[in-house]
C-alpha cells in the first residue's frame, strides 16, 4: 500500500519544485514497493518512479501512486524527468546521499542548470510525515507486535538454567518466522545474568544459570513495519537487590506511559522515567535515552530523549524502555510500543510486565 504523494508535495518547501526519493525506506513509505533499487521522483506537476529490470514486473504490478519506467541510465532519466515535469528547483535526501552520489547528482544538476538543494529540509518532511502512522500502518505494527508477543510466550515455557542465550535468541527468530514474519527488526538480544548490564549486548555461549536474570529485545516485521519490545525475566529466584530495581523500572517505565498524550514534550516522556531512577539512586546507570519512534525503520523519529525538540502528535507510534545496568552485576530493561491517540496512547504491547519468575 503506497501513501498519497500530495502529502510530501503539500510541504514540501515553496521554493523546491521537485524532490528525488532514493533512500528505501522513504521509497517504500511512498511507493510500497520494496525491491532495493529504484528512483522516485516527485514534483508538483508530476512523479515517476525509475526501477531497473531485476524490479521493472514487480513494481509495474504494486505501485499505484504513479507511472513505473524502466531504469536503464539514472542521472540522465532523472534530468529527462525533471526537465518534462517543469522543475527548475531539486531537492535530495541530505541524510541518506552519499559524498559521491552527491558529486555524480551535482555535476548532472549544473550540466543541466537545475537549481540544486542539499539543506536537509527534504529529511525534515520525510521525518514529519512518517512519524504519523495511517491505519494501515498501525495494523501493520499490531501484526508484527502480536507475532513477536506469541514467541516471547513461547520462550518463557521453555528457558531454564543450562540453555544458553544464543539458544533462546535463535528460538525467538525462528518462532516469528515460522508464525508470518517476513523478517526480524534487528539482531535479536537475549543477555543473561552479567551480561545483561549490556544494553545492546549480543547473544553468547554463556549458559543462563539459576538465579539469574534474562533480557530479551526483539521484534517481527510485517509489511515491512517493525514492532519493538524488551522483558527481563528471572529464572528460579531473585533476591532482595534484583527485586529492588525491577520494581524501580517498572515504576519510571509506568510513569513515562502516563505523561503520552497529544501535544506532550517527547522530552517531558523521558524526564518522567528519568526523574524515577534518579530518585531511586541510579541515575548513572540509565545511560540511553527512554524510548524512540517505530515504523518503517526500528529506530526513527520521533526521538523520546532528554535533547529532544519533538511534541508528541496523535498517530506517533513511540517505545519507552527506561532500564538499570549494574556492571558485573545485571540489568533490567523494560520495553512497550506506545500508540498517541486522541485522548493519550494506547499500549500495543500485552504481556505481562509483573516481575516473571521462571521455573521451567
Amino acid at each position: 500500500m503506497s501513501i498519497d504523494l500530495t502529502d510530501l508535495i503539500r510541504i514540501l518547501p515553496k521554493d523546491i519544485d521537485a524532490a528525488i526519493i532514493t533512500d528505501p525506506f522513504n521509497r517504500r513509505y511512498f511507493t510500497g514497493f520494496s525491491g532495493d533499487s529504484g528512483v522516485l521522483i516527485v514534483t508538483r506537476n508530476g512523479s515517476v518512479f525509475l526501477t531497473d529490470s531485476r524490479y521493472i514486473e514487480a513494481a509495474q504490478a504494486s505501485v499505484d501512486c504513479c507511472d513505473v519506467v524502466l531504469l536503464t541510465d539514472e542521472k540522465q532519466q532523472v534530468a529527462q524527468y525533471l526537465r518534462r515535469f517543469n522543475s527548475s528547483a531539486v531537492t535530495v535526501e541530505a541524510d541518506y546521499f552519499t559524498v559521491s552520489k552527491l558529486r555524480d547528482y551535482g555535476k548532472m544538476f549544473k550540466a543541466e542548470g537545475f537549481n540544486a538543494v542539499f539543506d536537509g529540509r527534504l529529511d525534515k518532511c520525510m521525518r514529519f510525515l512518517r512519524s504519523t502512522k495511517s491505519l494501515h500502518e498501525v495494523r501493520s505494527i499490531k501484526a508484527a507486535q502480536h507475532i513477536a508477543e506469541q514467541a516471547y510466550n513461547h520462550a518463557i515455557r521453555f528457558i531454564k538454567p543450562g540453555l544458553t542465550e544464543r539458544e533462546v535468541a535463535l528460538a525467538l527468530d525462528f518462532y516469528m518466522l515460522r508464525h508470518g514474519a517476513e523478517a526480524v527488526s534487528f539482531d535479536t538480544i537475549v543477555v543473561s545474568g552479567v551480561n545483561s548490564s549490556r544494553p545492546h549486548g549480543v547473544p553468547t555461549d554463556k549458559k543462563i544459570a539459576f538465579g539469574e536474570f534474562v533480557t530479551m529485545d526483539f521484534g517481527a516485521v510485517v509489511n515491512g513495519y517493525h514492532s519493538d519490545m524488551t522483558r527481563t525475566v528471572a529464572v528460579g529466584e531473585v533476591n532482595d537487590t534484583m527485586a529492588d530495581i525491577y520494581s524501580i523500572v517498572l515504576e519510571a517505565q509506568e510513569a513515562a506511559i502516563r505523561t503520552v498524550q497529544p501535544g506532550a514534550l517527547s522530552s517531558g516522556v523521558d524526564l518522567a522515567a528519568r526523574e524515577v531512577i534518579e530518585r531511586a539512586g541510579y541515575g548513572e546507570s540509565f545511560g540511553h535515552s527512554t524510548g524512540h519512534g517505530v515504523g518503517l525503520e526500528v529506530h526513527e523519529s520521533p526521538s523520546v530523549s532528554a535533547k529532544s525538540t519533538a511534541i508528541l502528535r496523535e498517530g506517533n507510534v513511540i517505545t519507552a524502555e527506561p532500564g538499570i545496568y549494574l556492571p558485573g552485576q545485571f540489568g533490567v530493561r523494560i520495553e512497550d510500543m506506545l500508540l498517541v491517540t486522541d485522548e493519550g496512547c494506547e499500549n500495543l504491547t500485552n504481556v505481562e510486565k509483573e516481575l516473571t519468575v521462571l521455573n521451567n
